[in-house]
C-alpha cells in the first residue's frame, strides 16, 4: 500500500508500527503476522517483569483501531489463555485503565499504551481479580470503551 493511498489514520499506524517493530519497548514484541493482515488490529506479545508477580507469564494484547485513531482511543483488551490475574483486569480481558478511555490523547501511542499497561502489571502487590468481576463479565458490552469505569484505586 502506497503511502499516498493511506488515510491519515493508516498513516499513523504505519508509522507507529514501524517505530514499534524497530525499537519495541523492553518485554514487548508485535505478532507481525496479526498485523499484515489488518492494520486495524494488532496483536502484540508482553511479557511480565524480572522481580514482579508476572515474571516469566506470557500476555497477548488485541488493539483494534478505528478510522478516528488517534483521536478516538484504540480499544485494547488482553486475549488467549493467559488473562493476567490483576485487580484492574477482568477475566474476559477488559483493562480498567483510564487512558483507554477518558484520558486518552492524541500524543498518546500503542507504545505508551503497551508502557502502561506494563507498569500496571508490574506494581501489582496481589494477584487478585477486580471486586465486581463475576457480575461484570456477565452484563458488559464486548467493547470495553463501552464501558463507564470507575477509577477508584490507583495504588495497584
Amino acid at each position: 500500500m502506497s503511502s499516498t493511498s493511506m488515510s491519515p489514520s493508516e498513516r499513523r499506524l504505519h508509522k507507529e508500527l514501524m517505530s514499534l517493530i524497530k525499537e519495541p519497548p523492553p518485554g514487548v514484541t508485535v505478532d507481525t503476522e496479526s498485523v499484515q493482515q489488518n492494520l486495524s488490529e494488532w496483536k502484540i506479545n508482553i511479557k511480565g517483569f524480572e522481580g514482579t508477580l508476572y515474571e516469566g507469564e506470557d500476555f497477548q494484547l488485541l488493539f483494534k483501531f478505528n478510522n478516528k485513531y488517534p483521536f478516538d482511543s484504540p480499544e485494547v483488551t488482553f486475549i488467549g489463555n493467559n488473562i493476567p490475574v490483576h485487580p484492574h483486569v477482568y477475566s474476559n480481558g477488559h483493562i480498567c485503565l483510564s487512558i483507554l478511555t477518558e484520558d486518552w490523547s492524541p500524543a498518546l501511542s500503542v507504545q505508551s499504551v503497551c508502557l502502561s499497561i506494563a507498569s500496571m502489571l508490574s506494581s501489582c502487590r496481589e494477584k487478585k481479580r477486580p471486586p465486581d468481576n463475576t457480575l461484570y463479565v456477565k452484563t458488559c458490552n464486548k467493547n470495553p470503551k463501552k464501558t463507564k469505569w470507575w477509577y477508584h484505586d490507583d495504588s495497584v
